[in-house]
């Protein structure tokens, strides 16, 4: 079974992720952060993983440090998931429409990490959430999931809608990069090693 569990506590957060890459999109959230929770069950649901996530944080001070280790602790389940990499198609791309948004989405599982992220959102707030937080997210995931993640707005006005976009593309992305490829169950790379 391609599944992990994470833990990761400091002195800012309590963070617990359990994922599964073959999975239906299952999602139970809890982070205390409304719309967060909101973005994380797109990108279970549209990931097609399972994933169980609790997130205990310092949010009397704000929700940057719940965002962030978030995106830590699952791109470390997701590497630990993924394990030697073999047979997977390891690139995924997809492009979402959500009503005014567009977003593009192109990642590698590399092991890599490098984000390209061009998302300006028209206001600072999503209800409460700040809208740098989806790129703090996204950071996080990238540097610790080992993914070179390319997400680009080709559109769009709504602030919640540009990020909506954003979580889904990553996810269909991700969904696809993550599955077994049924014409090859070597490692995807010329190099030998990912």
């Amino acid at each position: 079974m391609r599944d992990a569990e994470i833990t990761r506590t400091t002195s800012e957060t309590a963070i617990s992720v359990s994922l599964s890459l073959d999975g239906s999109g299952t999602a139970k959230i809890s982070t205390g952060i409304g719309f967060f929770d909101h973005m994380l069950d797109q990108l279970a649901k549209h990931s097609l993983m399972d994933m169980t996530i609790t997130a205990k944080g310092d949010l009397h001070i704000d929700d940057h440090h719940t965002v962030e280790d978030v995106g830590i602790a699952i791109g470390q389940a997701l590497a630990k998931a993924l394990g030697d990499k073999k047979g997977i198609r390891r690139y995924g791309h997809f492009a979402l429409a959500m009503d005014d948004a567009q977003i593009a989405c192109a990642l590698d599982l590399s092991a890599r990490p490098y984000l390209i992220c061009n998302l300006d959102f028209p206001t600072q707030k999503i209800g409460t959430f700040d809208t740098e937080l989806v790129r703090e997210f996204f950071q996080a995931l990238s540097t610790h999931g080992g993914i070179t993640l390319h997400i680009d707005k080709k559109h769009g006005f709504n602030s919640h809608h540009i990020a909506e976009a954003a979580f889904k593309a990553v996810a269909k992305s991700l969904r696809m990069a993550v599955e077994k490829d049924p014409r090859n169950d070597a490692l995807p790379s010329t190099k030998g090693a990912l």
